[in-house]
């Protein structure tokens, strides 16, 4: 497994491996309206075209250098609060799950953080959503919960998890 740094070239893909990821992970999560709506908003190419230019938020694409195809991707945003990163986002498509592409992405972004000079990393999971427990595996615990209105009459009911770096 190998990440690259991710550049507006690649919006288009990132946009893919989502609705990969997203049309399996939260299938029996989220109405199909409800995915649909968060993919085209939160996927848009207006949307991700802004966070390239925030210096501090950082995409990779995760790559699989055996059989060489792109596999999921993670975005974090340095400083999103004092001395914290945050994960904004992690995804693989389904038949990369469970070769350990995961745990080599969270440790790639702890890495990063500690250079950074940051000592948390935070992020949010839908209460349902199975990755919880791939977190908590990882180390991250949950501090907090929150729901939030994302429009639409949609909302997010989230976990808060983090992560600190020692």
């Amino acid at each position: 497994m190998k990440l690259i740094k991710a550049t507006v070239e690649e919006i288009s893909l990132i946009q893919d491996l989502a609705r990969r990821s997203w049309e399996n992970a939260y299938a029996d999560i989220l109405s199909r309206e409800q995915m649909e709506y968060m993919l085209g908003t939160m996927y848009s190419h207006d949307e991700i075209a802004g966070q390239f230019q925030n210096l501090e938020y950082h995409y990779y694409l995760i790559l699989d250098e055996i059989n060489n195809s792109f596999e999921g991707f993670i975005g974090y945003e340095h400083g999103y609060e004092k001395g914290t990163t945050k994960l904004h986002r992690i995804y693989l498509t389904p038949e990369s799950k469970g070769k350990g592409f995961g745990k080599e992405a969270l440790k790639f972004l702890t890495q990063k953080v500690y250079e950074r000079g940051d000592h948390r990393i935070i992020l949010n999971v839908n209460k349902y959503n199975s990755a919880q427990k791939f977190y908590e595996s990882q180390g991250y615990r949950v501090y907090g919960e929150g729901v939030f209105d994302i429009g639409n009459n949609f909302v997010m009911d989230d976990f808060l998890m983090e992560f600190l770096i020692h």
